[in-house]
């Protein structure tokens, strides 16, 4: 994907020769249960001034780490690196497949220093969305609307592996008729936590209901969080409960995609055919 529009937002102090090639790493769950997440957080980064590509790629391998796999996480971690290794950056709508890239994919090479290096180089270019066009490309605003009140939940492994906490609630902000309420425990686990909740059924379960239930305090009308694992986790139970609570993942209405069904809802979903 490319944009020849200006960029939206402001941008680090000298202009580059090119604009930034970013690698969007879509994930599992965007690619087969919500690409609309995928085309969000591609017309964000290229209103942005970023050229776009999309390239062919896999897991990324995190399913298989928890799970004590080694050798198929690093074997993933391989694939990804040699899909994203053209890159200045690779960009992924998920702190918690960003968490897995940055943080782990070096210690799958320890003890082989050519393919350290490697991961190493390759990991220093991994961001979570939000972190990278605040962090990095330095936006401050987005040009999106969005009428409802929101509230957010902080993914573990965005907030504690890559520090994502400020930056999104610093772009919503920005969005026209967006009020953002935040709700009690917005730090803690929602209970998803990937095999976790196939894992511990019954403490999944406790966890998310404590969640649900402070999002339901709140007093939002809208569940915005980061990753997608956790948004189909915690609108599953308000769904079950009777709420009527939209979720959605905060790429969706920074994007100014926030008119399409929510997370759990029947409709078609934008990006797709049919």
């Amino acid at each position: 994907m490319t944009s020849s529009s200006a960029p939206s937002s402001s941008t680090p102090s000298a202009a580059s020769a090119r604009p930034p090639r970013v690698g969007l790493f879509c994930t599992c769950l965007v690619d087969t249960i919500r690409p609309s997440v995928g085309f969000a957080a591609a017309k964000l980064l290229e209103d942005a001034g970023c050229e776009v590509d999309v390239p062919r790629q896999t897991c990324c391998g995190q399913p298989a780490f928890n799970s004590g796999d080694r050798a198929t996480a690093r074997a993933l971690a391989e694939q990804a690196i040699a899909a994203f290794e053209s890159f200045d950056y690779v960009v992924v709508p998920s702190g918690s497949c960003a968490g897995m890239m940055k943080a782990h994919y070096p210690e799958l090479f320890a003890g082989e220093p050519d393919g350290m290096i490697r991961a190493e180089r390759f990991s220093a270019k991994v961001f979570e969305l939000t972190s990278f066009l605040v962090d990095v490309l330095g936006v401050t605003k987005v040009a999106a609307r969005y009428e409802g009140t929101v509230t957010y939940h902080d993914s573990c492994s965005g907030l504690r592996e890559l520090k994502v906490k400020d930056q999104p609630r610093a772009l919503l902000a920005s969005v026209e008729g967006l009020t953002l309420t935040e709700m009690a425990d917005a730090d803690t686990c929602c209970g998803f936590g990937g095999t976790f909740c196939v894992k511990y059924p019954d403490i999944s379960d406790a966890i998310v209901g404590k969640k649900a239930a402070n999002t339901v305090a709140s007093g939002a009308d809208t569940l915005l969080a980061g990753d997608l694992g956790c948004l189909m986790n915690m609108a599953g139970k308000l769904q079950r409960q009777g709420h009527d609570i939209a979720v959605r993942h905060v790429a969706e209405v920074l994007a100014g995609m926030g008119d399409a069904p929510a997370i759990g809802i029947a409709g078609k979903t934008p990006g797709t055919k049919g």
